[in-house]
């Protein structure tokens, strides 16, 4: 299976929990959500550890991607730590995981219906 890994940006913590509580239900699911305190990689490959459902995927594989991506994207990285800087302790850095078979199968269902 292939993956994708990408930050998608800064959010309230409630409103990271309360989303991540509402839509992350289903272990079949395309896409995972990360939540971390820090922009760093460490902290979002432990936050994989904190899904609920977590769904049944290759995490090795999983983190292989979201390293990859910290290696190609320095200067992306760089702007969300800066605007994870802005919120101070009020913030999460969200990032989202996602399965690329599953997704595919997920919009192509969409497109038939």
């Amino acid at each position: 299976m292939e993956y994708t890994f990408e930050i998608i940006g800064t959010k309230p913590i409630l409103t990271f929990f309360n989303y991540q509580q509402t839509i992350e239900r289903h272990p079949q699911r395309s896409t995972a959500y990360v939540g971390s305190y820090q922009c760093r990689l460490d902290a979002l490959i432990a936050a994989t550890q904190n899904i609920p459902h977590k769904p049944n995927w290759n995490w090795d594989r999983v983190v292989e991607v979201m390293v990859q991506f910290w290696v190609e994207n320095e200067d992306r990285i760089q702007q969300w730590k800066r605007e994870l800087d802005y919120w101070e302790n009020d913030g999460l850095l969200v990032a989202r995981v996602a399965n690329i078979k599953l997704l595919r199968n997920e919009l192509e269902d969409l497109l038939e219906h």
